[in-house]
């Protein structure tokens, strides 16, 4: 087996490269797959370039550099999107601008409003009655703030 490896090194590396990448699948979080990356290349590179066992590994840890190198600088040429994290986890302030129906008759200008399966402490200063039509427009704790719609 090994004389077969000396004899055709660029299937190690091609193997070493299916292995990496194969295991990136598993759940490497990334860390793997430059690795994956730069082995198949130096398999591509050894097949079409006889170089030494010294050579091949050098050829391994500088394309695994340069392929992590090339992937940060394209990571930060990216436009970072962070206004979907914005209310992620905070369930009331995905419920800003849904519309719902008082279901209680608002006392001190509290009342209640179903949005979905779920009812919802409300609080508001205009004069409203049962049924009418509200926009959530903010909330504070757990008590949505809304005006007529």
């Amino acid at each position: 087996m090994f004389q077969q490896l000396a004899a055709n090194p660029h299937l190690f590396w091609l193997s070493l490269g299916g292995l990496l990448l194969a295991a990136e699948m598993l759940g490497a979080s990334g860390y793997l797959l430059w690795s994956g990356v730069a082995a198949a290349l130096v398999g591509l590179l050894i097949w079409l370039v006889p170089l030494s066992w010294e050579w091949q590994g050098v050829a391994f840890a500088v394309l695994t550099v340069v392929a992590a190198l090339l992937w940060a600088n394209w990571l930060k040429r990216q436009p970072a999107d962070n206004s979907a994290n914005e209310s992620l986890n905070q369930r009331g302030l995905q419920l800003v601008g849904l519309h719902g129906h008082l279901l209680e008759q608002p006392e001190n200008g509290y009342s209640r409003i179903r949005i979905g399966d779920s009812t919802w402490r409300v609080y508001c200063l205009d004069n409203l009655d049962i049924g009418d039509e509200v926009i959530v427009i903010g909330i504070e704790g757990n008590t949505l703030k809304i005006k007529s719609a």
